[in-house]
């Protein structure tokens, strides 16, 4: 099944929190809200073309707000903290 969601779609925003934080230093993970509809594939494809970096993994889960979170990890030779400073979160 192709999507018809654009990578813009896909991405709602960046997410900065206490735990998010800890994620991007310990993991290699970066965190984001995204469209209920997407599904991993959708996330992954979205933050390689978005952000050009090469995506490891993407778990996701709905929030009890009904948001969607997705934790990226992003493989060895990219670093989150420097896709979160680029994104000015850091």
């Amino acid at each position: 099944m192709v999507s018809k969601l654009s990578s813009i779609d896909v991405v709602r925003y960046p997410l900065l929190s206490e735990d998010a934080v800890t994620l991007l230093e310990a993991e290699n993970k970066i965190t984001f809200i995204v469209s209920l509809q997407a599904d991993k594939r959708d996330v992954k494809r979205a933050i390689e073309e978005l952000y050009e970096v090469r995506v490891a993994k993407v778990t996701t889960l709905i929030t009890s707000e009904g948001e969607k979170k997705a934790f990226v990890k992003l493989t060895s030779d990219f670093k989150a903290a420097d896709l979160a400073v680029k994104l000015g979160l850091l």
